[in-house]
């Protein structure tokens, strides 16, 4: 696994740039708001990388921020969000504002970005939350204190908890909806969502 890259600038088109490390050129796939603080054509820069393998090709990605990488990592294990996805997410806002709009659930201001549809976003919310959360390195993120007081619903942790075990998002979503589960807590809720698929 290639994680670190320093080298020249010898080219930059968004979302790729060329640079050269001691004679070996790497092309690199970074998100913009890694674009915007780049160093001239020319000029040295650090980049943290994260190597993605397919049948069909290598790709690096590159960044300038080690949180920005974890960030980016974090996507990726989302259902259904790939590299191309999750580089247009981290191109299209602040990895902070991101990750604010993931604990906070503000799946509006995530539908406004390219590609991210409703269920896109109500998935990044759910199975983000959490894993965001504990993650206090990250731009944006709560204190270790902060991220223990951050208000879950019972309905919010028992569809959490049943990502956990396997199912879709939208399959736990489902499930829980269609439960009352007026003053449950997300034991019983997940209890009785259990439940109602052997029925």
């Amino acid at each position: 696994m290639i994680g670190l890259l320093r080298g020249r600038i010898l080219h930059k088109q968004p979302p790729q740039l060329l640079l050269d490390v001691q004679g070996v050129g790497y092309e690199i796939d970074a998100p913009m708001t890694t674009f915007y603080n780049l160093p001239n054509v020319g000029e040295d820069v650090t980049l943290y990388t994260h190597l993605a393998v397919r049948e069909d090709a290598h790709t690096l990605y590159g960044f300038l921020k080690t949180t920005d990488r974890d960030l980016f990592r974090h996507l990726l294990k989302v259902n259904g969000v790939g590299a191309r996805l999750a580089l247009t997410i981290l191109s299209g806002m602040e990895p902070a504002q991101f990750v604010q709009c993931v604990q906070h659930g503000d799946t509006d201001a995530l539908v406004r970005l390219p590609g991210i549809g409703k269920k896109t976003a109500e998935r990044l919310v759910i199975e983000l939350r959490d894993r965001l959360a504990k993650d206090t390195t990250l731009p944006g993120a709560p204190s270790v204190d902060a991220a223990v007081a951050i208000p879950v619903t019972p309905v919010e942790d028992a569809v959490s908890a049943l990502v956990g075990l396997g199912y879709k998002p939208q399959e736990a979503s489902r499930m829980v909806r269609s439960l009352n589960v007026a003053d449950l807590s997300s034991e019983e809720i997940i209890r009785q969502a259990l439940q109602s698929i052997v029925q």
